[in-house]
């Protein structure tokens, strides 16, 4: 059931979504210098540029971290807030692990009636109860934009641990979602994308990564993140950096949306596109001559983005096989090399 209101949410906010996001480079030059305790537990902290922090409590148990919330992407109240839940969950996702306690994040703009604010917040714990996930708490203030979200806690096996830093070459690199959310957001903005495109997309965003997660660690997964505000570039690029290593993207083969293709040759690109375009370009090569519009598909921020993850290459075609059983749109998108001159390569 859906609620409709008078009040639009995304015309309260200046951004979408994770198109919101400060970019990756601003951030990181935000907190150097930090003073910051040092604790061996803690196996993956915020200088990682990971996707969560990992706190190992014993020897089969490590704590997982994260935090995740934006403004409105979409108008209906609940399903913002299932998206937006959905969103912070993945991150727990992304480790390897099963995200199991979560406390509210939000913001109430003025004109945000009681019912609207109801509205997102079952939204959210829809989506946690999906994941089997508890919501304990929270916090809530009055504020010029709305912003919802979850802090979330999850388990996982200290040994299991996922981390966007341990791609190996010889590595295949599969992704589980299609590209293009932001681009199409953007355009339905200004009534440009048809309302069928929408609801496919408003499907996407609102789906869990615990489908994936759950086929993904039968495997012998080296490395994983999931794409959202940075786009497929940016955390691909995050993901090179910081294992050393040459990730190949294979263009023809990544999945996206072919109604953003149409809006970005058109200009509809949202500004976090243009940020994280500046903060990877410098890293990557292009082997291969490729159209503007289908670069700011790879740059394109994504909000409750899919999985990109590395196995080897014995393993990834039985993986996806297995993917594609729940997730049709999964995809075999490159693979990873010794570094060579540049951290991303597209083919």
């Amino acid at each position: 059931m859906t609620m409709e209101t008078e009040v639009k949410l995304t015309k309260l906010a200046n951004c979408a979504g994770c198109g919101a996001k400060m970019g990756a480079g601003t951030l990181a030059r935000m907190l150097e210098g930090f003073k910051t305790h040092s604790d061996p537990r803690l196996i993956v902290g915020y200088d990682k540029s990971d996707d969560a922090s990992v706190y190992v409590m014993d020897e089969n148990t490590a704590l997982i971290q994260t935090t995740d919330f934006f403004p409105p992407i979409v108008d209906e109240p609940y399903l913002y807030g299932k998206i937006a839940a959905t969103n912070a969950l993945s991150d727990v996702y992304a480790m390897g692990g099963e995200p199991k306690l979560a406390l509210n994040i939000l913001c109430a703009a003025e004109g945000m009636s009681d019912d609207i604010i109801r509205e997102i917040l079952r939204g959210g714990y829809d989506a946690a109860y999906e994941a089997g996930a508890i919501i304990t708490g929270g916090h809530t203030i009055k504020g010029a934009e709305p912003i919802y979200g979850l802090a979330v806690s999850g388990f996982v096996h200290p040994d299991k641990v996922l981390t966007n830093s341990s791609a190996k070459p010889g590595d295949v690199l599969i992704l589980t979602k299609p590209l293009g959310v932001g681009i199409l957001t953007t355009g339905a903005k200004a009534d440009m994308t048809a309302p069928e495109v929408m609801e496919r997309i408003y499907k996407q965003m609102a789906t869990l990564n615990r489908a994936a997660r759950d086929i993904m660690v039968k495997y012998p997964v080296h490395g994983c993140t999931d794409v959202t505000g940075f786009g497929l570039m940016g955390h691909s690029f995050e993901m090179a950096q910081g294992s050393g290593c040459s990730l190949h993207i294979q263009v023809e083969q990544v999945p996206y949306h072919e109604e953003a293709l149409e809006l970005a040759s058109m200009g509809l690109v949202p500004a976090g596109a243009y940020r994280n375009r500046e903060y990877a370009e410098a890293g990557v090569e292009k082997r291969r001559t490729l159209e503007l519009a289908m670069e700011d598909i790879l740059y394109d921020p994504q909000t409750s983005g899919g999985l990109l993850f590395a196995l080897p290459e014995e393993y990834a075609e039985d993986c996806l096989a297995e993917l594609k059983k729940q997730i049709p749109q999964a995809a075999i998108i490159g693979y990873v090399t010794e570094k060579e001159k540049n951290y991303l390569i597209l083919e």
